[in-house]
């Protein structure tokens, strides 16, 4: 249990350790100075409205890493004039909330001061400890500020949910971060001017980071202490590689540079080499690539390089893509290389690609006509009249579930778009199709 802040002195916050890193001195001490989360603290959002009416509340903060769920609690308290109490999920149990709870009795009753308990990581508490909040809470002995990086509606108990407001913070973009790089570079309570931060360092610094405020911080000080090590007062790329172990991938993921490694994993997956389709992976993963980016390329390649030849390949980029989405980065990255290595080991066919370029190419030639009678809606008044529906021979209720029948227009009669190879699945279809085609195409 640690209390981080004592009561705010009336001539402005608390003094800041000029020992402590980088990122506990940079930590915002008014709602304005956070950065990024504008849904939650523009000038009419949820957040702001409660912090700035100080109204008792109990808060759920979900989200990624570095998104500032710390920062809020620590400013929600500074602006609240509360007593700020810190617990870990990691290290704290059901005696620990106890203490808390009772000395948040006596500081409501003998100062009339509330307390904030921040609980990080909250959805590692278990079930019995998350319930020995409850009646704190009810009674807003305590003002409860839960953190979880999980989703609560699976981590955290619906009693307490029903008795806090959910906010989901979202990752920071490169704009947010360096907001916070830039900030901490100058501040009195940074850097302080000591170092300066090169244009290839700060692009590093931002892939590095990956959204998270807290990793960028912590890097930018590792690499400004290697610089002045060095009597520099410049940070450049190669000091801060060396400071925080991880090699600069070098390209600009707006630039050319992102097409082409795009284009390798691809052309990878496609030839079947493995090992370099994880090594460009690793490439964009490292970049700091949108996960989103890479899940949508394998999900078309699924299709277009492997199709029928493995029917399960999309549906392996298809699950790494949902699985993206629902855990995030860094975690992410697994699920990607599951799809990548499923796909470029599996037999490839473009059969697909070939089958609906030319179906495509067909139709914008002309190639249409009318759709057969017996193929028409027939499910309106007067179709019938119309001939609609009356020569369909419905599929079912022949013994083999195939007829001889006309499904497309005149002048695409016996045109075969789809031609399976001979590899994996396909070969299987190959052998089917045949069949298949010879008894629809077969004229009574």
């Amino acid at each position: 249990m640690t209390s981080l802040f004592d009561p705010e002195p009336a001539d402005g916050p608390p003094p800041v350790d000029p020992g402590a890193p980088l990122a506990v001195r940079m930590r915002p001490q008014s709602l304005d100075e956070v950065v990024g989360q504008q849904h939650l603290l523009g000038p009419r959002a949820p957040l702001r409205r409660l912090v700035e009416a100080d109204e008792p509340m109990s808060l759920v903060l979900y989200g990624p890493p570095g998104t500032g769920k710390t920062t809020l609690a620590h400013v929600i308290s500074l602006a609240t004039q509360r007593s700020f109490v810190q617990l870990s999920a990691l290290d704290s149990g059901v005696k620990e909330v106890r203490a808390v709870i009772a000395d948040a009795k006596r500081e409501l009753t003998h100062a009339g001061r509330r307390t904030v308990l921040f609980i990080d990581e909250v959805h590692r508490f278990s079930k019995t400890q998350q319930d020995s909040l409850l009646s704190a809470v009810e009674d807003r002995i305590v003002s409860l500020i839960a953190a979880t990086t999980e989703n609560p509606f699976f981590s955290v108990v619906s009693p307490l949910l029903s008795r806090s407001l959910v906010l989901a913070l979202q990752s920071l973009d490169d704009e947010d971060v360096r907001t916070v790089l830039r900030r901490a570079l100058t501040s009195e309570r940074g850097l302080d001017g000591a170092v300066t931060l090169t244009a290839e360092a700060e692009e590093h610094l931002l892939r590095v980071a990956g959204g998270d405020a807290r990793k960028a911080l912590t890097a930018l000080e590792s690499g400004a202490g290697a610089a002045r090590a060095a009597g520099s007062d410049v940070l450049d790329l190669a000091t801060l590689e060396t400071a925080v172990a991880q090699a600069a991938v070098r390209y600009d993921r707006s630039g050319d540079q992102h097409y082409d490694i795009a284009s390798a994993l691809i052309k990878s997956i496609r030839g079947s080499d493995v090992d370099a389709a994880l090594h460009f992976l690793a490439r964009m993963v490292e970049a700091g690539e949108d996960p989103r980016f890479i899940a949508r390329r394998l999900v078309i390649s699924a299709s277009e390089d492997i199709g029928m030849a493995d029917p399960t390949a999309l549906l392996t980029a298809v699950a790494a893509a949902d699985a993206v989405a629902f855990i995030g980065m860094p975690e992410g990255h697994f699920p990607l290389a599951h799809a990548v290595v499923h796909l470029a080991t599996a037999p490839k066919s473009n059969a697909i690609t070939t089958a609906m370029g030319e179906s495509v190419a067909d139709v914008r030639a002309g190639l249409a006509g009318p759709v057969p009678p017996g193929l028409r809606d027939a499910h309106y008044a007067g179709a019938k009249k119309l001939g609609h529906g009356g020569t369909y021979v419905y599929p079912h209720a022949h013994p083999d579930g195939v007829v001889p029948q006309q499904y497309p227009p005149d002048a695409l009669v016996g045109r075969d778009y789809y031609r399976p190879t001979g590899r994996g699945v396909e070969a299987q279809i190959g052998a089917r199709l045949a069949k298949l085609r010879a008894i629809v195409r077969r004229r009574s």
